[in-house]
């Protein structure tokens, strides 16, 4: 048997690179394959900070749609904001969170609903929304809140279009961001809104 294996190794040599050569020649004619239609979901944030301390700040960009946020006087991370579309600008400015709810909802902007809890206008203002019979006005859900000014604020919400405004002038954050900085910066932090 071991007297066979020598003279058997140059044939199957041979058969190996034909069959390697038809596989190479067969795709030289062969379609190429459909590219995958798969979309990456944008980062929308970066968090590098939980290993630094001291005072948290943070800077909102409105032409970029991003904040950055320092800690102890270091670069902590960034995130896309969707902040307010020009007809709801969010107003630029100097300010300090003022106040902080881990569970709020509007009660400015939210649904209307009909009696029987079929949503009957998506984009409702209270107050202005014409309410049907039996119907009544849900507030939209923004978790984590920091008020920086009247019924402006920082909260967790939808961003539709990472660099593009889409609130009514609030400044949304994307969930995991929001808990973050609701659960690292105290009442009083300093938030620069820039253009």
């Amino acid at each position: 048997m071991a007297a066979l294996l020598p003279s058997f190794a140059p044939r199957l040599a041979g058969l190996c690179l034909a069959v390697a050569a038809m596989g190479l020649c067969s795709c030289q004619h062969a379609k190429p394959p459909e590219a995958l239609n798969v979309q990456e979901a944008p980062l929308l944030f970066k968090w590098y900070g939980d290993h630094l301390t001291g005072p948290v700040n943070v800077k909102i960009v409105l032409s970029e749609q991003k904040a950055y946020i320092t800690r102890g006087g270091e670069d902590a991370g960034w995130t896309y904001v969707a902040a307010g579309t020009p007809g709801h600008p969010t107003p630029p400015g100097s300010f300090r969170i003022i106040e902080k709810v881990e569970d709020k909802h509007s009660t400015s902007w939210g649904v209307m609903m009909d009696a029987d809890g079929n949503v009957v206008e998506s984009d409702a203002k209270n107050g202005r929304t014409p309410v049907p019979p039996g119907g009544r006005f849900v507030g939209a859900p923004m978790p984590y809140w920091m008020r920086i000014k009247g019924a402006i604020g920082m909260h967790a919400g939808h961003i539709p279009n990472p660099g593009d405004p889409a609130s009514h002038g609030c400044i949304r954050l994307p969930k995991e961001m929001a808990q973050t900085l609701f659960n690292i910066a105290p009442l009083g932090t300093p938030v620069r809104v820039v253009r």
